[in-house]
């Protein structure tokens, strides 16, 4: 009993964990209330809660005209980020040299380098080639900094996958196109699909590319949201935040579940 009382979580560090998660959830959570407020400020219901900000939020057609916006960017931007980012890394797994680790890297960068510091590059790049204040330019960027989630998520699922299966299929006759999409894919689709997620949610709430690169002609609900908090506090923000939650906890769940549907066909733990 002392042994394994010895390995197990000491209570400081339980405790710290539970403060973490409290501090990541808090903030979420809060928003409820403030979205169900009476006032027409932002503050906690004062006499009942009421569902009066929703009503104008589902009535409003700038608002529903901001989440199409960033739906149409997000699904964009996630096909972009799934061709190229998929492409590349089946790329590196099949070829297994220094230069596929360098590439690999070098695909991972978007990730690494901070947001400020990346939308000022494309700033002065897409100067010339004039793709600033375009929904092209915006969708290229969301592409290009979603990338990084696919090609992780789908070298993970390539690490479970067997390339002798590839081997068999090209020896039975199959060309390398027909071995990848009747082989290769049906087995790493969780990884993929997992990543594209991923993107979509990265464009669905990225705020700072759009600050750089784009006019107020391109308004996402990310951008609306930082506009309205810089000219009024319209609790109607805080509706529009749950529905922004609200999605991204759904997107999560399916994330999950794909995640674990990859790991019990390669064997490997999501």
């Amino acid at each position: 009993m002392a042994e394994h009382a010895a390995l197990g979580p000491s209570r400081g560090l339980v405790a710290g964990n539970w403060l973490v998660l409290a501090l990541l959830i808090l903030p979420m959570t809060i928003v409820v209330p403030v979205a169900l407020t009476d006032r027409p400020y932002l503050s906690l219901p004062g006499h009942a809660p009421s569902t009066q900000h929703f009503e104008r939020l589902f009535a409003s057609g700038d608002w529903l005209w901001s989440f199409a916006q960033s739906g149409i960017i997000g699904a964009m931007s996630t096909f972009i980020a799934v061709v190229a980012g998929a492409a590349a890394t089946i790329g590196c797994w099949q070829l297994a040299s220094g230069f596929s680790s360098v590439v690999r890297v070098l695909l991972l960068m978007p990730m690494a380098i901070p947001s400020i510091i990346y939308a000022l590059g494309l700033y002065r790049f897409f100067i010339r080639l004039d793709l600033l204040d375009s929904y092209l330019g915006v969708i290229i960027a969301h592409g290009v900094t979603g990338m990084p989630y696919v090609v992780i998520t789908t070298s993970a699922a390539l690490t479970g996958f067997d390339p002798a299966l590839m081997r068999a299929a090209r020896g039975l006759g199959a060309s390398a196109p027909q071995a990848l999409w009747r082989v290769m894919l049906p087995n790493i689709y969780p990884g993929i699909l997992s990543g594209a997620i991923l993107a979509f949610m990265h464009s669905w709430d990225e705020i700072v590319i759009v600050l750089f690169i784009a006019s107020r002609s391109i308004t996402t609900v990310p951008r609306r949201i930082w506009d309205g908090i810089n000219d009024q506090l319209d609790p109607i923000i805080a509706a529009v935040a749950v529905v922004m939650v609200a999605v991204s906890i759904l997107l999560l769940v399916l994330h999950q579940k794909l995640q674990r549907k990859a790991g019990a066909q390669t064997g490997v733990g999501a």
